[in-house]
């Protein structure tokens, strides 16, 4: 593409987005150009989408996004920066900027997703060594009535060596948590993890083992000073610590305003790490326990009392959060259930989740064969369909599902019968994963089946729906 081009393509998308003076800041990553605006409410987003290039775009996290693909984003944000006089930043840069246009619970949101974004390595890595660690115990699956390490006795230890490096990552989740959570607080991630790791002491009892000790009126606690804490730790809970870590950040700061600096190292670490720790016990924990389990159990009521409708009502509602930037919103539940993965035996979401996205790519890919003369349309059709169907639904949803409204409502009945399948089949994951085709690989192995089945569902229903609407719709298809 010439300079001229792009140059023409940047003078459009300033134009279109309220010009220079509502624009506060841009980056950009591999494919999209990230805009945060003074007023949205300027945007015209019918004619960027007429921009020669432009793939689509959405807002999503205080950023407008354009989507311009691989090598033609690089190109207008250099000359975007030329044309707006704006300094060069990062994605990171951007984000902060973005937050403060954001409202508290939107905040709230977005923090809870940055906390658990740099964990989801570990806890992809624990799911695929649960997966391989099932191969080896489950009965039936290779030997007929009896498990690989029954028939093959050598392989135990293996079996065993291979469950302790799966379960470690949420034996230690709080520490994990503690430390990313401070980070974005703006505390010492060292010190949150401190915290994390107060709070799973094998002193404590441990929290697995807390509601039978609540049954049995044999709660363990400290007399402080005439009053009794709880001496319970908090192994497979996720808000109590992102609690604690947010407490520890802002008493850092605090201290930081009358500390002196010489005695910085040494007076605010150990305050804040006394003071939060004393805290959780007292009052975080106990009621940020109680918070997570009414999430964790409105999500399992939903699945396991409801059965295939709560697995449809899911897959709607979910695509609807993407929208709005919600979806975050459920990141906390199932990181609550993962953590109790043992007791729980795996999600259930992740494959309502998978279906979701699914069913969004083959609206797309419905929508490309549609559209027989509009090159432009099927060309976002197609790359769009299959970066859904591999788990990144962004560009289906807001650049062709959205825009036409019957590719998006068909992607919802296509979702909901997905979901409802894979939900009547008990499908559970062992982990976070990309939540698509590849997502087979964090299932647990007696479930990949109906897993892939309930995926090839979602894809047909929507697909057939799709057509079917677009003939009802009346309105040409070129």
């Amino acid at each position: 593409m010439s300079k001229l081009n792009v140059e023409q393509i940047t003078k459009e998308i300033i134009e279109r987005v309220g010009g220079k003076d509502n624009i506060v800041s841009a980056a950009h990553c591999s494919t999209r150009l990230r805009i945060v605006l003074k007023e949205d409410s300027l945007i015209d987003a019918e004619a960027i989408a007429e921009i020669d290039g432009v793939k689509g775009s959405f807002n999503n996290g205080g950023q407008f996004q354009i989507i311009l693909g691989t090598g033609l984003v690089n190109q207008v944000y250099q000359e975007f920066l030329v044309q707006t006089n704006l300094s060069e930043v990062d994605k990171e840069e951007l984000k902060e900027i973005a937050t403060t246009k954001l409202n508290i619970v939107q905040r709230v949101l977005k923090a809870l997703a940055d906390v658990f974004v740099p964990i989801l390595p570990a806890l992809v890595a624990s799911g695929l060594l649960m997966g391989l660690n099932n191969l080896l115990t489950a009965e039936g699956l290779f030997v007929s009535g009896e498990t690989v390490i029954g028939a093959y006795p050598q392989f135990a230890d293996l079996a065993e060596m291979i469950n302790i490096f799966a379960n470690t990552a949420f034996v230690f989740l709080p520490v994990l948590i503690g430390f990313y959570a401070a980070k974005i607080f703006g505390g010492t991630p060292v010190l949150g993890a401190v915290i994390g790791a107060i709070m799973i002491h094998p002193d404590l009892l441990n929290g697995y083992d807390y509601g039978q000790a609540l049954l049995d009126n044999a709660v363990p606690v400290w007399n402080i000073f005439g009053f009794e804490i709880a001496k319970v730790g908090y192994q497979g809970t996720v808000l109590p610590v992102i609690g604690a870590a947010f407490v520890l950040a802002k008493t850092e700061k605090v201290l930081r305003k009358f500390v002196p600096m010489m005695l910085d190292n040494i007076i605010t670490p150990l305050i804040a790490v006394l003071f939060t720790a004393s805290f959780t016990f007292i009052a975080i924990g106990p009621i940020m326990r109680v918070v997570g389990d009414w999430m964790t159990n409105g999500v399992m009521w939903l699945f396991f009392e409801l059965g295939p409708l709560g697995g449809a009502i899911y897959g709607v509602v979910y695509p609807l959060l993407v929208i709005t930037g919600m979806h975050h919103s459920l990141v906390t539940s199932e990181m609550q259930i993962l953590a109790n993965i043992e007791t729980l035996g795996g999600s259930p979401t992740f494959a309502v989740v998978a279906a979701s996205n699914v069913a969004q790519g083959a609206a797309a890919l419905a929508v490309f064969f549609l559209f027989k003369k509009d090159v432009k349309m099927k060309a976002i059709a197609s790359a769009a369909g299959i970066s859904a169907l591999l788990g990144i639904t962004e560009p289906a949803v807001f650049g062709v599902n959205l825009k036409l409204k019957y590719p998006f409502a068909a992607a919802l009945i296509g979702s909901a019968v997905g979901s409802a399948y894979a939900t009547w089949m008990e499908v559970l994951s062992l982990s976070q994963g990309p939540a698509g085709l590849p997502g087979v690989i964090v299932i647990r192995p007696q479930s990949m089946v109906q897993y892939m089945i309930s995926l090839g569902i979602a894809f047909v229903v929507t697909f057939a729906v799709t057509v079917l609407f677009a003939k009802m719709s009346r309105k040409k298809i070129n």
